[in-house]
């Protein structure tokens, strides 16, 4: 059993900032790419950040100079550091990770349960 838990989320004026944090917990034999997916009300979910187990980064353009993605291995925790930010912003935001699980033995895909994250003057 995998479970990721996200926090951080809330409301904040345009030009403020967040910092969104997502802990997995678990039969965790290995965590392999993490990162952040958003979904606003009548979009579809799209791609904010990814960060995999090498470290290399992948960014919206969106987001890109705004946003940095993060994770701590000791606490496999990801983290998404949000500044400037814009009522465009305003989704939920979904934690992502790659997990080979294990007692399953096998790579699944697992997702949080979303956090709301709301610009808004």
């Amino acid at each position: 059993q995998v479970q990721l838990v996200e926090s951080g989320g809330g409301l904040v004026q345009p030009g403020g900032s967040l910092r969104l944090s997502c802990a997995a917990s678990g039969t965790i034999e290995r965590i392999y790419t993490m990162g952040w997916y958003r979904q606003a009300p009548g979009k579809q979910r799209e791609l904010v950040a990814l960060i995999t187990s090498g470290s290399n980064i992948n960014y919206a353009d969106s987001v890109k100079g705004r946003f940095t993605i993060s994770r701590d291995n000791a606490k496999n925790t990801v983290y998404l550091q949000m500044n400037s930010l814009k009522p465009e912003d305003t989704a939920v935001y979904y934690c992502y990770a790659d997990i080979r699980n294990n007692i399953l033995k096998r790579r699944y895909d697992y997702w949080g349960q979303g956090t709301q994250v709301t610009v808004s003057s």
